[in-house]
C-alpha cells in the first residue's frame, strides 16, 4: 500500500545508511571526519546501492556529546566545513541518486546556545524549563542555574543539555514550572523548530531524523501531547517543503507515524514498547549494556537460545496499526548501540542477518562500516561524552571507517594520537578495499541483497511475509514466493515443512540451506532465499 505522503514513497523500498559524521572520512588530516570527507567517498555509498545517507548533527556544538549537544542549529560546525561543503555533499549525492537528511536534535540544546544563555539571566524567557527554589531547594531532576537567574533548569540526559520547554501534558499551577503546551515558550519552540528545519531544507537536503522525537513534551503518558506536537509541526513544515521526509528516535511506530513522521527507526532505549524488539534481535550483551533492560538472550546470537517472537509480535503490532502511513526502520546498529559484529558475534557471522535485515517488511538502515563487519571496540575511554553510565561506553561503535589497509585504515593522514578515536587495533580489521575485490566478501553479499531487494518488489517494506518457523532456522515466505531462511546459530537446524512444495525452488543467493520434500535444513550461520515461482 502506498504512503500516505506520496513525497516520501520513495522510502518504501529504499535502503538508509547512517553516517557517524566525525568517524567517516576526513578530507583535511585534522583527525576528524568531515563533510568534505563524506563527498569524497559517495562513490561507496553509489556502488553499494543505499538511496539516502542519514548524518549525525553536523551542526556547531562544543562535543560535549558527540554533537548532540547543539549550540547553533543554524550554523555548521568548523570541524566539519562550511555551507558550502554541505551543499556540495548534497549536490554530489544527488547526481548519484542518493539523498541526504540530516539530524535534528530538538529536544535540548547545549548550555553554550545562546538562547540558554540569555535565558539563564533573564527570568521573563521560557525557551527553557526553570523553577525557583523552595524551602527544600530545587525540584527533582533540576540543574542550578549558571546565571543571575535565581532557580534552576530541568536537563535531558547530562546536565549540559538544558530541556528545550515544549510543554506538559498535565501542567500544575501548583508547580509553575509546569506550563501547558500552548504557552509562550513552548509556542516559541514549536515555531523555532520549523525556522531550522527550513534552513537547511533550503539548501537542498532531503529531510530530518529527529533525535529523541518522543522526548518533547515532560509528563505525557502514551505521547499523546507529544504525537499533537509532532503533527503540527510536520504540517507546518510541508506547506513549506512538500518533499520533506521526516524519521522518528521514537521507537514506537503507532504513536510516531500518525503523528506525522513518515518512518519511525526501532531503537534499543526504552521497555518492551520502545526498545526490547530491537535489542531481541542483536543485544548480545557484550558491547553496550544497561542495567534497567532485560536480560533476555538475542535471537541473533550463535550460542543461540534466544527467540524470534518478541520481535515478530511487536512489528506486526506497529505494522497493522501503521499500514499505509509510513515505515518502520529496522537498523543493524547505530552510534548509540553496539554493532553487529561485537564479542563473540564475529564478522563471519553476519551473512544471516544482513539477509534478514534486507529482506524483512521494514525499512533497512545500515549503520557505516557494518557492512565490512566492523566490529564494536572494547576498552575505549569516554570521548565526547560516549559513556552514558558505567558498561556503556558508545565509543566502541565510533570508531574511524576502515577504507583500506594503509595508515589509519584510510580515514585520515593525520598522525595516530590525533585522531578523534583510535582505528581498530586488530590486524585482521576488515576494509572496503579488500572486500571489494572479493566476490565471496560480506561486503560484496551486502551489495548483492540490495540489489535483489531494490529489484524484487516483494521483498520491499510492505509486500506480504508469512511466517513458516520462528525458532532456529528462521523460515519465512516473502510475497508468497520468495522463501527465505536464516539460522543465525552455529548449531544447525532444521524445520519439517512436508506441505511446502520446493521442487521447483531457484536459489536467488546463499549458502548452507538445503531443501527437500520433508523440509528445510540450515547450517549453522546458513542463509538462502529462493524464488519457488514455476
Amino acid at each position: 500500500m502506498a504512503l500516505k505522503n506520496a513525497a516520501a514513497r520513495w522510502l518504501t523500498d529504499s535502503v538508509l545508511y547512517q553516517v557517524y559524521t566525525p568517524s567517516f572520512a576526513d578530507s583535511d588530516g585534522d583527525g576528524i571526519g568531515d563533510l568534505a570527507g563524506i563527498t569524497a567517498r559517495l562513490e561507496h555509498l553509489a556502488w553499494l546501492g543505499v538511496d539516502a545517507v542519514w548524518l549525525t548533527p553536523c551542526f556547531a556544538s562544543p562535543f560535549r556529546d558527540g554533537g548532540y549537544d547543539v549550540r547553533d542549529h543554524l550554523r555548521t560546525a568548523p570541524r566539519h566545513g562550511t555551507d558550502d561543503d554541505l551543499t556540495a555533499l548534497v549536490e554530489a549525492a544527488g547526481r548519484l541518486g542518493i539523498r541526504v537528511l540530516l539530524d535534528l536534535v530538538a529536544g535540548h540544546t547545549s548550555d553554550t546556545h545562546a538562547w540558554f544563555r540569555a535565558a539563564a539571566d533573564d527570568p521573563a524567557d521560557h525557551r527553557y524549563i526553570w523553577a525557583a527554589e523552595n524551602g527544600a531547594g530545587l525540584p527533582e531532576g533540576f540543574t542550578p542555574s549558571p546565571g543571575t537567574r535565581p532557580g534552576g533548569y530541568l536537563p535531558n540526559f547530562f546536565p549540559f543539555q538544558p530541556a528545550l520547554n515544549f510543554g506538559y501534558a498535565r501542567p500544575d499551577p501548583r508547580e509553575p514550572w509546569r506550563q501547558p503546551t500552548d504557552a509562550d515558550g513552548p509556542v516559541e519552540n514549536r515555531a523555532a523548530l520549523v525556522s531550522i528545519m527550513d534552513r537547511w531544507l533550503r539548501l537542498g537536503v532531503a529531510g530530518f531524523r529527529v533525535d529523541m522525537a518522543h522526548s518533547l513534551v515532560k509528563d505525557d503518558p502514551g505521547h499523546g501531547a507529544t504525537a499533537e506536537l509532532w503533527r503540527d509541526v510536520s504540517g507546518r513544515l510541508r506547506r513549506r517543503h512538500p518533499g520533506a521526509v521526516l524519521l522518528s528516535e521514537w521507537g514506537d511506530p503507532a504513536v510516531a507515524i500518525p503523528a506525522g513522521f513518515d518512518v519511525d527507526l526501532l531503537d534499543q532505549f526504552g521497555g518492551v514498547t520502545l526498545g526490547g524488539p530491537l535489542r531481541s534481535l542483536w543485544h548480545n550483551r557484550q558491547g553496550v549494556d544497561w542495567d534497567g533492560w532485560d536480560p533476555v538472550d538475542c535471537y541473533f546470537a550463535p550460542e543461540g537460545g534466544g527467540s524470534f517472537e518478541p520481535f515478530r509480535s511487536a512489528w506486526q503490532a506497529a505494522a497493522e496499526a501503521t499500514d499505509g502511513l509510513g515505515v518502520i526502520g529496522l537498523p543493524t546498529a547505530n552510534h548509540d548501540f553496539a554493532r553487529l559484529a561485537c564479542g563473540t558475534r564475529t564478522a563471519d557471522q553476519l551473512a544471516a542477518a544482513f539477509t534478514f535485515q534486507l529482506t524483512w517488511p521494514t525499512l533497512p538502515v545500515v549503520y557505516y562500516g557494518d557492512e565490512i563487519g566492523m566490529r564494536y571496540v572494547p576498552g575505549l575511554g569516554d570521548v565526547e561524552g560516549s559513556v552514558l553510565v558505567p558498561g556503556y561506553n558508545r565509543a566502541g561503535s565510533r570508531t574511524p571507517m576502515q577504507w583500506d589497509a594503509g595508515p589509519n585504515a584510510g580515514f585520515s593522514t593525520a598522525p595516530a594520537d590525533r585522531l578523534i578515536l583510535p582505528v581498530d587495533p586488530d590486524p585482521r580489521r576488515p576494509a572496503v578495499s579488500e572486500q571489494r575485490a572479493d566476490e565471496n566478501s560480506l561486503l560484496a553479499l551486502v551489495r548483492r541483497l540490495i540489489g535483489l531487494r531494490r529489484s524484487t518488489p516483494e521483498l520491499g517494506s510492505h509486500g506480504s511475509v508469512e511466517v513458516l518457523h520462528s525458532g532456529y532456522p528462521l523460515v519465512y515466505l516473502r510475497g508468497g514466493r520468495y522463501l527465505v531462511v536464516v539460522n543465525p546459530r552455529e548449531e544447525p537446524a532444521t524445520h519439517p515443512a512436508p506441505h511446502l512444495d520446493t521442487s521447483s525452488a531457484r536459489l536467488l543467493e546463499g549458502s548452507g540451506i538445503h531443501l527437500s520434500a520433508g523440509g528445510v535444513s540450515a547450517d549453522g550461520f546458513g542463509y538462502g532465499i529462493h524464488d519457488l515461482s514455476r
